[in-house]
């Protein structure tokens, strides 16, 4: 790794902080990810791009900066990755899946806020993530009663927040709510670049992030062979460096990937037993380095084989339409694509409970599991009410509120270790 130093100082990122937190994700991240065994070789490209996540990725972005280019920061999958490109900008994933810096967090938000939210604060507030400070505008949506309030807290601490409303409510009128906020974001986007939404430059960030999504999509049905030819924390990995790397490069390597997964699906040769008991995890988003819940999983021998979360299918799922010509109509097609994420703000939301059966059913698996961050209502009620139907579909599911820290780690592998035995009974 080269001599990032100077360019974190002038990112004004606190260097001693800094060094403590990546020496704890190099840590965890060799004993989690690069002690698997017979892990695919097309790997070394993902684990290159962690070993490198503040460094030569931040250059990347300085570099394009630079040259005049704007990055885009946010921290949802509501944020759409092809209007930013459209404007020549860089659209990135910020950070907020570990627990950081909570007694300064708390100087702003309650102690009984949610973990990523709190996260967000406190990379922040601790002057550790290089993507914040590298972002000409950060974008916030408010996908939750706590977003929304912990914003008018966090435009305090950073520069230029842009706030994106959403509705909670689906049918036209949201749909129409949902396009009226994507305008006021193009106008911002605008303000921001000094250009003007051209419909060649749309077509084209359109073009490139349906490739991308399709190319997770691929490695997605490529999990549902037996054995499985990719684990679910490498799975998991992929769909974080997702909202991170340039989206052409990310696009080829992940079809490299495919290209061998496909190989070991013929040869049959898996990274678990054949019989290994498959789970699906759905709920809250994963982001970097919340692999809590897949390690404890698959040091059962178990392995996950789908994820129904923003760091997942319902991040990646659909594509957008790219026929049409004129602006407007492309937009509407943006606007198609993103109403269908089936996030728990909306309500109801059964849309999402079929997404699960769905991918359960393609992907082969034995179980559930619904994962929540502790104090995220939404997700919490509604997998409350999932839980039992899936039951009633003869389903097993293993509901589970966590958050960041690793206090709970016992408890959580006692239950997974019954939860997988329940399975296999």
């Amino acid at each position: 790794m080269a001599d990032y130093t100077q360019m974190w100082k002038d990112l004004n990122i606190n260097l001693e902080a800094h060094d403590q937190l990546m020496n704890v994700l190099s840590q965890g991240y060799n004993q989690l990810f690069l002690s698997q065994k017979d892990r695919p070789d097309a790997m070394q490209y993902f684990d290159f791009v962690v070993s490198e996540i503040h460094g030569l990725r931040i250059q990347e972005l300085v570099k394009a900066k630079e040259e005049g280019r704007k990055v885009i920061g946010s921290f949802c999958v509501y944020v759409p990755e092809e209007l930013v490109l459209a404007f020549d900008a860089i659209s990135v994933g910020l950070c907020t899946g570990a627990e950081l810096a909570s007694e300064m967090a708390e100087q702003y938000l309650p102690r009984n806020t949610c973990a990523l939210i709190k996260s967000a604060f406190g990379f922040k507030l601790a002057q550790v993530c290089p993507y914040m400070e590298v972002s000409d505008m950060i974008v916030g949506e408010n996908t939750c009663d706590g977003k929304k309030k912990s914003y008018e807290q966090f435009s305090k601490i950073v520069k230029n927040l842009y706030v994106m409303d959403l509705p909670q409510i689906k049918g036209e009128s949201g749909r129409a709510y949902l396009k009226s906020e994507y305008e006021r974001f193009i106008n911002a986007l605008e303000e921001l670049t000094g250009k003007k939404l051209e419909i060649k430059k749309l077509k084209n960030s359109i073009n490139i992030v349906n490739k991308k999504r399709k190319a997770v999509t691929r490695l997605a049905e490529l999990r549902s062979s037996s054995p499985v030819p990719i684990s679910g924390l490498d799975a998991l990995l992929i769909n974080q460096i997702y909202f991170n790397d340039d989206p052409v490069r990310f696009t080829a390597k992940v079809n490299e990937l495919c290209d061998e997964l496909e190989k070991r699906n013929k040869d049959k040769n898996g990274v678990s037993a054949i019989n290994a008991t498959r789970l699906l995890v759905s709920g809250c988003p994963m982001a970097v380095p919340n692999w809590k819940i897949p390690a404890l999983v698959e040091k059962t021998g178990a392995v996950i084989v789908g994820e129904e979360l923003c760091t997942g299918e319902r991040g990646f799922s659909g594509k957008t339409n790219n026929s049409t010509d004129s602006v407007d109509a492309l937009l509407d097609a943006i606007v198609d694509r993103y109403f269908n994420i089936h996030c728990a703000v909306f309500t109801p939301n059964s849309e999402r409970l079929e997404m699960i059966k769905k991918i359960y059913k393609r992907s082969n698996a034995e179980g559930v599991i619904l994962y929540n961050l502790q104090f995220c209502q939404p997700y919490q009620i509604e997998d409350g009410m999932f839980e039992n139907k899936l039951e009633e579909a003869g389903i097993p599911v293993l509901t589970i509120d966590t958050d960041y820290s690793q206090e709970d780690m016992g408890q959580l592998s006692t239950r997974i270790e019954a939860f997988i035995e329940r399975i296999r009974n």
